[in-house]
């Protein structure tokens, strides 16, 4: 997995977001992630994997928000991926913005490539071509707050049936490589309604971690205020 990484104005993120989400904001700035990478062995707990549905490639789109309750989490833009069954189940389960695209992953010693152009539903064009160097792991003092901030997150938010509603992620933290970007040419972004970053990126790679996300459940209102 790669994560990239850049700077919004908090405004410009917050005029994408439900009622009952705020930007979330770290240094003065909310934050948007273009996280491409490879799903291994996914299923439902209790089943088998099976070869050809079980793996896939997946890039996402996604901020960082936190709900009327004051809990953290994310919110996708969008997300795509290489299967269409799992993008049918995505939708119709979390309705969660999955797009059925064209793409690939490819590991060369330290390079990773990934390749993605959009299927269904369109913008059409919207694609993504990252060809991203991995180095060192990164050592416990550059784990620093702004790294766990960008990659630590175990709740997603989502919509269903009109309503905001949340499901908990369970994962380790995410073991954290230096990482570059060689070559990048995206329309992700802007097709998810967001103009071109201001800003270089903030980059970093993974080997990767397993994931369980549970069921979501709606959104409890904020409590009111007596004033």
């Amino acid at each position: 997995m790669t994560f990239v990484h850049w700077r919004y104005p908090s405004d410009v993120v917050q005029s994408l977001l439900p009622d009952g989400l705020t930007a979330e904001e770290f240094d003065g700035s909310a934050w948007v992630g273009l996280t491409p990478f490879l799903m291994e062995d996914v299923r439902v707990p209790g089943t088998p994997a099976l070869p050809w549905l079980s793996r896939f490639p997946e890039t996402n789109v996604r901020t960082y928000v936190r709900d009327g309750q004051g809990r953290g989490g994310l919110w996708f833009l969008s997300l795509d991926a290489g299967r269409l069954p799992p993008v049918l189940g995505a939708r119709a389960t979390y309705w969660l913005p999955y797009h059925w695209s064209d793409m690939s992953v490819r590991v060369e010693d330290e390079r990773r490539s990934y390749r993605c152009g959009r299927r269904w539903p369109g913008p059409a064009g919207a694609r993504c071509d990252a060809d991203v160097r991995v180095g060192a792991p990164l050592a416990d003092s550059e784990r620093d707050s702004l790294s766990v901030f960008l990659t630590e997150r175990y709740r997603l938010f989502t919509r269903v049936g009109g309503r905001l509603a949340h499901a908990e992620v369970e994962h380790r933290p995410w073991p954290l490589h230096h990482a570059r970007l060689v070559h990048l040419d995206e329309g992700l972004l802007r097709a998810g309604g967001l103009t071109a970053p201001e800003h270089d990126p903030i980059v970093h790679a993974s080997p990767g971690v397993r994931v369980r996300v549970g069921m979501w459940s709606w959104n409890q209102a904020a409590p009111s205020r007596k004033i």
